[in-house]
């Protein structure tokens, strides 16, 4: 049977109204159950801690649209201010260890602020309160982080390698490693490998990197509709830069 030109724009649209209507979902489907990775051990904590600094630390996770209707819907920039944890620095430095949490409910979607940083047509500062508040909640539902069952997202360092290419940072010259890292989304453990960029002072570590990270890597499913025609992309692309320092009554920090 053919479909009119017209009944198929009545398609179109009805499919349309339903992305506007409930925001650009994350997730909307139960994830389908896949093996579980063999959990690596993280590495033991040795010397000196450096507790995380949340008001001078960021994540930010960009999530792109998919698909032939992908226009219809927004690239994402989700990011969390309320980082907390500890790296500790031992006096061999490639021993290094960290273990930082991420609360799942602190989550922001599309900051104004933040996507005017980003300087690309890729994310345009004005997303609809609607777009912004139906993603955040699709990414928090059962379907995606769980959030009420899962409230945080965990990292934990298994080794570091030397690798990667050492950038600048304001105070001093950066140095570069290769970080092997447990990350525990939902309950459940995968190995993920980051490289970072990490400056040591007196008193304080910063190490930040960008990497791509797929969905499917860490056991979520990307959302797809209308056979794939409406889609979020597998591969996000994240970002960090972390701050953390010795408390005041600590010193010998190496350098």
């Amino acid at each position: 049977m053919r479909v009119s030109a017209r009944c198929k724009l009545q398609l179109l649209g009805a499919a349309l109204l339903a992305v506007l209507l409930t925001g650009c979902p994350l997730q909307t489907r139960v994830p389908a159950a896949r093996p579980v990775a063999a959990a690596e051990t993280p590495a033991p904590h040795e010397g000196t801690p450096y507790d995380i600094v949340a008001d001078e630390s960021l994540l930010t996770i960009r999530v792109y649209r998919g698909g032939t209707l992908g226009s219809a819907g927004h690239n994402h920039l989700i990011a969390a201010h309320a980082l907390s944890g500890t790296i500790y620095v031992p006096a061999e430095l490639m021993r290094t260890s960290f273990e930082a949490h991420v609360p799942v409910a602190a989550f922001t979607v599309d900051e104004p602020a933040l996507r005017a940083q980003e300087h690309s047509p890729d994310f345009p500062p004005d997303v609809p309160d609607a777009a912004r508040e139906g993603t955040r909640r699709n990414m928090l539902g059962e379907a995606l982080l769980d959030s009420g069952r899962n409230p945080q997202i965990v990292l934990r360092a298994v080794r570091l390698e030397s690798g990667g290419e050492a950038g600048g940072e304001a105070g001093g010259e950066a140095r570069a490693v290769l970080a092997r890292v447990q990350i525990t989304v939902r309950g459940e453990p995968h190995p993920i490998s980051v490289p970072v960029r990490y400056q040591l002072t007196a008193g304080t570590v910063i190490a930040s990197g960008e990497a791509p990270l797929r969905q499917t890597d860490i056991g979520l499913t990307p959302f797809s509709a209308l056979l794939g025609a409406l889609q979020v992309q597998d591969e996000m692309r994240v970002r960090f830069r972390i701050v953390a320092r010795a408390p005041d009554s600590r010193s010998g920090a190496p350098h």
